[in-house]
């Protein structure tokens, strides 16, 4: 028998799936955009707040428990009350429980911004993730649809904020209560007919997808893809699919109001999200919006089951070239609406409400697609070398570690193995660092120290070819004294940002 025991396996290094690392770069770029979304925010008045992660499932209002373990859409986990809790799938459905929860203490309307990350349990492909951010705002206890026009103007102002210039987005509007009204008018009523309405609005839902021809397959007798797929049809005939093909491809809102006013007249809603799409209108353009910033546009569906009045879009409408090395229109990164309900489920009394959510990583991405983020870079810290490894010695290089600091330099002291100093300005190297600052027993002893451009030394390395030259080019590194060493190396990081502005300029 063997007596050796056996080696303990290695645990495998691996990111669960759906899920994503981030890197410094991204990390900073976040908070790049952030800090802009939340300058505008702030000057509409919009005040911060922030609800945990988790939510006791029942609260988050769609994914309801209807199992004995409700994590159908959410993560869930269950407390030792036994009570099932779930991270949240969105920004909305907590404010709505913390809105009810202090409504005593909230004074309304409730102005409010938050960003945090939502959760997801679905499949994961490319660029679906379980894990992302979002960046909320909301208006609580405003029931006029001047809220509603405040939030897309907010919004228009939030992508220019953001480097977007007016022409690559336009913020498309449309009321939840005309679509309901049209579809009222074309028999589709009543709670009997829920299912067929649900069908109709997938199908307005594809039409960006399958243009009006994919889609009237879809609102009739349905549609095969060129896999051969087959989706059902929503069933309509041809009169009731032509009266929702002209809502929903109307192009110029002012031409069609009165014909769509006509369709939708005589229902129970449809007459009133004519009338308030119409005050939308109205009053974004009074404020200076035209329409080619804010648009009134029926083909926007979104919350199916969610939004109970105005519902809005931001798009981006620029080209970028997609996976497969085609031109695409970036689309949507972002939208929102009204949602009376949400809160009211909670207080038994109706409480408006409406707001808008900007997906972070999508617009992230669009802002790298524009050259609009990163571009305040970031300068990797100064670096104070090692040479001995004494109390006194180390003292002296942290001392100038701090003062560098002080001054308001990024600066570190070499924290690993600092007997081979060749390793230390390799480090140096990989990391980007621009000065390095060496100070031996023998400039310890003067009272001076060594001072290396790095970045200067490296574009030299790469043009001295002799040693005349070489020697010529020394000003890449210098002796001074101790205490001329913060001013010292300002001058070279400012000379360094000289450098970078003239290469930019040149388009290098």
């Amino acid at each position: 028998m063997n007596d050796k025991q056996k080696k303990p396996q290695k645990l495998k290094a691996r990111l669960p799936r759906g899920f994503v690392d981030r890197t410094a770069a991204d990390i900073r770029a976040v908070n790049e955009m952030t800090a802009k979304i939340r300058e505008v925010y702030e000057h509409y008045g919009f005040d911060p707040v922030e609800t945990p992660l988790f939510e006791y499932t029942d609260a988050l209002g769609k994914f309801l428990p209807d199992s004995d373990r409700p994590n159908e859409g959410v993560f869930s986990l269950q407390d030792d009350d036994e009570q099932w809790m779930s991270l949240r799938y969105d920004l909305t459905a907590p404010l709505a429980r913390h809105v009810a929860e202090n409504f005593n203490e909230i004074q309304l309307p409730y102005r409010t911004y938050r960003a945090g990350y939502v959760f997801r349990n679905e499949k994961p492909g490319p660029g679906r993730f379980r894990q992302f951010m979002q960046f909320d705002a909301d208006t609580v206890g405003a029931p006029g649809v001047q809220a509603d026009a405040e939030m897309c103007m907010m919004m228009a102002d939030t992508l220019e904020a953001l480097g977007i210039k007016r022409g690559d987005y336009v913020i498309r509007v449309n009321n939840r209560k005309v679509l309901d009204g049209v579809l009222e008018a074309i028999g589709l009523g009543g709670d009997d007919k829920a299912g067929q309405r649900l069908n109709v609005l997938r199908a307005i839902d594809k039409l960006d997808k399958f243009g009006p021809e994919g889609v009237s397959l879809l609102l009739g007798p349905g549609r095969k893809d060129e896999s051969g797929d087959f989706t059902k049809g929503a069933g309509l005939n041809q009169e009731q699919i032509d009266k929702v093909l002209f809502f929903v491809g109307i192009k110029d809102y002012a031409e069609s109001a009165a014909r769509l006013a006509e369709l939708v007249a005589g229902t129970s809603r449809g007459g009133e999200g004519v009338e308030e799409l119409n005050f939308i209108g109205a009053l974004v353009t009074s404020a200076g919006y035209g329409s080619d910033r804010i648009k009134i546009d029926p083909s926007v569906v979104r919350g199916l089951e969610y939004y109970t009045g105005p519902v809005y879009e931001a798009e981006l409408t620029f080209d970028v070239t997609n996976e497969k090395g085609e031109k695409v229109v970036f689309g949507s990164v972002g939208g929102g609406g009204r949602y009376d309900g949400l809160v009211s489920r909670f207080m038994g009394q109706p409480v408006p409400a409406t707001g808008f959510s900007i997906g972070v990583s999508r617009l992230m991405t669009a802002l790298k697609n524009l050259g609009k983020l990163g571009a305040s870079e970031v300068i990797e810290p100064v670096l104070v070398t090692v040479m001995d490894g004494d109390v006194e010695a180390m003292g002296r290089y942290q001392r100038m570690t701090q003062e560098l600091r002080a001054a308001g330099i990024r600066a570190e002291m070499f924290q690993g193995n600092w007997k081979k100093f060749g390793n230390q300005l390799k480090y140096a190297d990989r990391r980007g660092c621009p000065v390095a600052i060496i100070q031996g027993g023998d400039e310890r002893a003067g009272g001076v120290v060594q001072i290396k451009d790095l970045i200067e030394g490296k574009r030299l390395s790469g043009e001295i070819e002799d040693n005349a030259s070489w020697r010529e080019a020394r000003v890449a590194q210098e002796t001074m004294p101790e205490a001329d060493l913060v001013a010292k190396v300002r001058e070279i990081l400012a000379a360094q940002a000289e450098d970078r502005k003239r290469a930019a300029a040149n388009g290098q």
